[in-house]
Order: structure tokens, then C-alpha cells, then sequence
């Protein structure tokens, strides 16, 4: 976190000349890399789809067939409800009036009720219809295009790294663009971590940040999907951390009003729950690796690699944020990492979905992988290998 500190100051976020392995112990270096060694050979054979023996059920069904659903019925299962839930809002009826009983009737649970998504979404595509949508997800994925574009120019290190990294955001952030899952909470909360981080300038002693547009993207996002509250989290804490009180005041109240909102909407779910109603599997099912590995791939364009090359990916887009030698570049690996432990905890493998949470954030960090690479080998002292390194700035 040393990192974070240092540096001068500028728009784009503390940059500075020192990697993030500056002044590391060659003992902690040569650890540091043996286990990123052992992260990329694991996550080039460990699976990134759902195992055969896992039934992958997301609910105890209520008839023998549907126990045998594959994660493709699930998934046209999952849309059929949110497009349900739409054409109902557009026909006038109030979402909290319809949507137990909906969830209900198709064998979904309601218990607990965090199993009922928030109704933002559904809200917002029942208002825009078809072809609003269409329209807010080309902007949307425009915006994301051009704040890392500018972002990415406000450091003169990079050069010509600002075009390999920005094409990334634009490989990672079109997955927005499928019309199939626009109903998806994840796709378009994801897409908005991703136009907030762009749109961040992380400053110190409340001098040469801007936040303000940021916090709005990630304050719709958080309306969308509760599972935004790890960024706004980590943007709070680096504002904390680095004595910007009125953005870390702004972030904490971001996460009151959440907590109060979602404190409603729960109280409301529970007051229509019946005692007969089944409680929804467990969440925290510990997966581990291929929950991380998983996540990601199946729910952004790596799922087109073979699991050998795209597993490695993952890796290596989370680590090469560290190449970037930058404030923004720590938190960005925070960002990409924290949501990998998170996926290995929690989330069952039909699940999938919520990797789009960090998918288009995380493109970009392999672009940056062979500095981090080289930082590393130079800081663990490994003569041999530091003369063979590829070097892309």
C-alpha cells in the first residue's frame, strides 16, 4: 500500500516513477513470484465451468424434471423473470405488489430476501423499452471507452501502452452491448464501476482529486446490484487512507443510505414471505480458485479461450495492474483481487454471472503485466531471468 502514498500528485492519480516493489526484501520478492508461478499454473488446469458433479440446482425445485436444468436453462430461466417483471411495471402494476408471488409461482425463493433483486433495473429498462436500452448501453459503454481514455493520457509514462490498455477496456466493457442479458443486474452495475473508476482522480489532503461523478455512476450501480458495495468500500477506505475527508464523508453516506434502502426492501420481501416458502441455498459454498477463475471467464469474452489461456488471464490481469505505477493502479488491483476472494467464498456455479460485476475493469491490467513482471524479477534480484524480460513501455 506503500505505493498509494507516494509519488507526485496529478489528475490521473498519484503517479510515479517507482514500481510498487521498490524497496521490497529480495526474500519477499522471490516469494511473491513463486506464487504467482503457482496461481498461473493452477489456473491453466484447474476447470473454469461448472463441474459434472455439481448439480448447480440455484433453488430446491418443486418438480423431479427441473433438478436436472443445465446452467444455460437456468440462465433463460433467470431472464424470464426479469422480463416478466418488466412487462408488469410497464402494464402499471408496483414491482414490491407482484414480486414474491412472481418469484414464487416460478419456483424461485424469496427466502431470504436477498434472493429478490432490487427493483432499479427493472424499473429503468421498463422505462426505456427496447430500444432505450440499446441506446443507454451504446452511451454507456462510450463513456467507459472514453473516461479510461483520458485517464490512461493523463500519464505521459504510458505512451503507447494508452491505446493497448483503452483497446482492453473496449474487449472487456462490450460484452455490454449483448442485448440477451440487458436485464442482467450484474451487466450494467459492472459497467458502471467501470465508467466510475474511469471517471476517478485519486488526490490527497482533499487537493487534485475528482470524485463527484464517480460517486454518482457508483451510487446507480449500488442501486442496481448490492454487489457494488465492495468498490464503494475500497473508494472509501483509499479516501480515508489518504485524508480526503468530504470524498470518504460522501462515500460513507453512499453506503448509509444503502444500508437503510436495502434495510427496507428486505423489511418489505419479509412481510410477504409464508411459512411454507423454502430458504434458497447457501451462498458461501467456498469454490475457491475455479470460483474466481469462473466467474470472470464465463461472463465476459474471455469464455471464447481455451480454459488453459484464459484462466492464466485472469491472473495476469490482476496482477499487471501493479505494473501501472500509479495510486490508481494499486487500487485497481485491490479492486480486481478483492472481488476474486470474494468470488472463491461466496457464489455457487450458477452464479456465474456476477464475475460482470469486475470483468471490464480488469481487461485493461494485462496490458501492464510485463512491467509488474519485470518490476518483480528486478526487486527478487533474479539476474538470469531480468536479462530475458519483455519490456512493452
Amino acid at each position: 500500500m506503500g505505493v498509494i502514498a507516494s509519488g507526485h500528485s496529478d489528475k490521473a492519480g498519484g503517479l510515479g516513477t517507482l514500481s510498487v516493489f521498490a524497496g521490497w526484501p529480495v526474500g519477499l520478492a522471490r516469494l511473491a513470484l513463486l506464487a504467482l508461478a503457482l496461481l498461473l499454473l493452477a489456473a491453466a488446469v484447474l476447470p473454469v465451468g461448472r463441474p459434472d458433479s455439481d448439480p448447480g440446482a440455484r433453488h430446491t425445485p418443486s418438480a423431479g424434471p427441473a433438478a436436472s436444468t443445465t446452467a444455460a436453462d437456468e440462465d433463460d430461466e433467470d431472464i424470464a423473470l426479469y422480463k416478466a417483471a418488466i412487462r408488469r411495471i410497464q402494464a402499471g402494476e408496483n414491482y414490491y405488489d407482484f414480486i414474491v408471488p412472481e418469484q414464487r409461482a416460478r419456483d424461485y425463493p424469496v427466502n431470504p430476501g436477498l434472493a429478490v433483486r432490487l427493483p432499479t433495473l427493472a424499473y429503468l429498462d421498463a422505462w426505456l423499452g427496447g430500444a432505450g436500452q440499446i441506446v443507454a448501453a451504446v452511451l454507456l459503454m462510450a463513456g467507459v471507452i472514453a473516461a479510461w481514455w483520458k485517464k490512461f493520457g493523463e500519464d505521459p509514462q504510458l505512451k503507447r501502452l494508452r491505446r493497448l490498455a483503452t483497446a482492453m477496456v473496449f474487449v472487456g466493457a462490450s460484452l455490454g452491448l449483448n442485448r440477451y442479458y440487458f436485464v442482467l443486474h450484474e451487466l450494467w452495475a459492472g459497467m458502471l464501476v467501470a465508467l466510475s473508476f474511469g471517471l476517478h482522480r485519486i488526490g490527497r489532503d482533499g487537493q487534485g482529486g475528482r470524485w463527484i461523478a464517480a460517486w454518482a455512476a457508483a451510487a446507480l450501480a449500488l442501486a442496481i446490484r448490492e454487489h457494488t458495495l465492495p468498490y464503494v468500500l475500497l473508494m472509501g477506505a483509499t479516501a480515508l487512507w489518504l485524508r480526503n475527508w468530504r470524498e470518504a464523508a460522501a462515500w460513507g453516506a453512499l453506503v448509509a443510505v444503502f444500508l437503510a434502502a436495502m434495510s427496507w426492501h428486505l423489511a418489505v420481501i419479509a412481510a410477504q414471505v409464508l411459512p411454507g416458502d423454502p430458504h434458497g441455498p447457501a451462498w458461501l459454498v467456498m469454490r475457491g480458485i475455479p470460483g474466481w477463475l469462473g466467474n470472470v471467464v464465463q461472463s465476459s469474452n474471455l469464455r471464447w479461450l481455451p480454459h488453459w489461456l484464459a484462466g492464466p488471464a485472469v491472473i495476469l490481469m490482476t496482477f499487471g495492474w501493479l505494473g501501472w505505477n500509479s495510486r490508481a493502479g494499486v487500487v485497481a488491483f485491490l479492486l480486481s483481487a478483492g472481488y476474486g476472494a470474494a468470488f472463491m467464498l461466496a457464489g455457487r456455479w450458477d452464479n456465474f454471472y456476477w464475475g460482470a460485476m469486475i470483468a471490464p475493469v480488469m481487461f485493461a491490467g494485462i496490458v501492464f503485466a510485463p512491467r509488474a513482471l519485470t518490476a518483480l524479477v528486478t526487486a527478487a534480484r533474479l539476474d538470469g531471468l531480468r536479462r530475458t524480460r519483455v519490456v512493452l513501455a
